[in-house]
This record gives structure tokens, C-alpha cells and sequence, in this order.
């Protein structure tokens, strides 16, 4: 009986080990060669192309393209590749993914308040959020002097990094001239009221608008209030045309 065991234990032993080369025999004459011979392509440059283009010259490669992510990048627009993997020209199996990492474009912060702030508090606020103040104009007022009044923008308006802020001191209470309110006015209207104020248009901002006419006031600076000497100039924002996409098309 025993010996009947121990032959049957053999046999199963020796299956086993028949059974397990036979797998490896044909995974090393077909599965592999099968593989390894699979068509290789060259992964294409998208570095630089915007993100819809650069996915369509992946499908027409028969690569699988894969969004890695955004990041902030001042070299490139938003929406545009900035880094993939593998690199451009590696040779690669069909239906490889290729991962694309897309330009979020230049990182924006929102800009406080510093009305009511003195210089070195401003500069201390604009500091930490990597921003800077630009030009400083001083102006009679009733506020303290040394107070800032106005600033450039309004508070919560998103900017670039590192952009610069102009503000409007208060230089104390002296006799001067009152801004006055042109939100609405046309451009010629404007400067008609500063002239006969006694005052000028400074530089002229001409920013589009599809819902106001061209050529109308839609912000200041200083800010309407504000007090300012003799033949000093008020900043003018603008509206100007805005082509639509209809008549650009319409013109070509």
C-alpha cells in the first residue's frame, strides 16, 4: 500500500513539474514575443500647445492623453501644456498614456483695503500678499495727513503677483479742489467739467464694453471727493468698440 502511495505521489510530482515548463515554454515562445513586438510610436512635442490641441495630436498617435494637474506658470497662458510625460521623442507602446500638465496662467490675489491705512501699514498689507505700492499722490483733504484716501483699485479686484498699487495720500486740510463725480459721463463731457474746474483729463484707460456706449466714464481716479490742487489731472477709464466674433468673421 505504501509503495502504491508513494508512486502516485511521483507521477502527481512529475505532472506538476510537466504542466509548470509547458507554461513557461509557451509564455517565452508566444505571450513575450507577442509583446515585445507590439507597434512602438514616438511621443509628439505638446509642450507649448494648448490643451484640446494637444490631445488630438495624442488620439492621432494612438496614445492615451492624461490631465496631471494645473500648475501656475508666468512662461505660459493658461490652458497650455507646460510639462508632459514621457518627453517628446520617447519611444513608447500604442495606447500609452501620456500625461499632460496644464498652465493655470499667473497666479492672482485679491486686492485689500488701504483707505484709512498710513504708508508703512500698507506697505506692510501689500508685502504679504506679494504685491507692492506703485505711485503715491498727495492731495488736501480733511483726513489726517499721511492717511491714504484712494487707491487704484477697488478692494477685492484680482491682480497679478507682484503688481503695484498706485494709492492717494492725504496731505492734511488745505484749500483745494473737490474731484468730481464723471462716472457716466461721455469722454468729452468729462473733460469739459475738469477744464472748467480747473483741472485736466490724465491718462485715458479704454477698456471694452458690450453693454455701455463707447467713450463713457466707468471709473476714476482720484476718486470722485477727493481733493486735489489746481490744474492736477484725474485718471479717466474709458469704454471703447468691442468687435464680436459675427463681425470679425464678417470683415475677413
Amino acid at each position: 500500500m505504501k509503495k502504491i502511495l508513494e508512486k502516485k505521489l511521483t507521477r502527481n510530482i512529475i505532472i506538476a513539474i510537466s504542466a509548470f515548463a509547458f507554461l513557461i515554454i509557451i509564455f517565452n515562445l508566444i505571450i513575450m514575443p507577442w509583446y515585445v513586438s507590439g507597434s512602438e510610436v514616438a511621443v509628439p512635442k505638446i509642450v507649448g500647445m494648448n490643451e484640446s490641441d494637444a490631445k488630438r495630436l495624442l488620439l492621432e498617435n494612438d496614445l492615451e492623453p492624461v490631465n496631471g494637474g494645473e500648475r501656475y506658470d508666468e512662461r505660459f497662458p493658461r490652458g497650455t501644456v507646460i510639462f508632459q510625460k514621457p518627453p517628446a521623442g520617447a519611444l513608447v507602446k500604442e495606447n500609452r498614456r501620456i500625461f499632460l500638465f496644464i498652465s493655470s496662467g499667473v497666479p492672482l490675489v485679491k486686492v485689500p483695503s488701504l483707505k484709512g491705512k498710513y504708508y508703512r501699514d500698507a506697505q506692510l498689507t501689500l508685502e504679504r500678499m506679494e504685491l507692492a505700492i506703485g505711485d503715491t499722490h498727495m492731495v488736501q483733504s480733511q483726513a489726517p495727513k499721511g492717511i491714504i484716501i484712494d487707491q487704484q483699485y477697488y478692494e477685492g479686484t484680482e491682480i497679478k503677483k507682484g503688481s503695484k498699487v498706485n494709492i492717494t495720500l492725504s496731505a492734511g486740510e488745505n484749500v483745494g479742489i473737490r474731484v468730481p463725480d464723471l462716472l457716466g459721463k461721455s469722454l468729452s463731457e468729462a473733460e469739459k467739467i475738469l477744464k472748467d474746474m480747473k483741472l485736466a483729463p490724465g491718462k485715458i484707460n479704454y477698456q471694452p464694453s458690450f453693454s455701455l456706449l463707447p467713450n463713457t466714464v466707468i471709473d476714476q481716479y482720484p476718486s470722485k471727493d477727493g481733493i486735489i490742487q489746481e490744474g492736477g489731472t484725474v485718471d479717466l477709464f474709458v469704454t471703447k468698440n468691442v468687435t464680436t466674433p459675427n463681425e470679425t468673421d464678417g470683415e475677413q
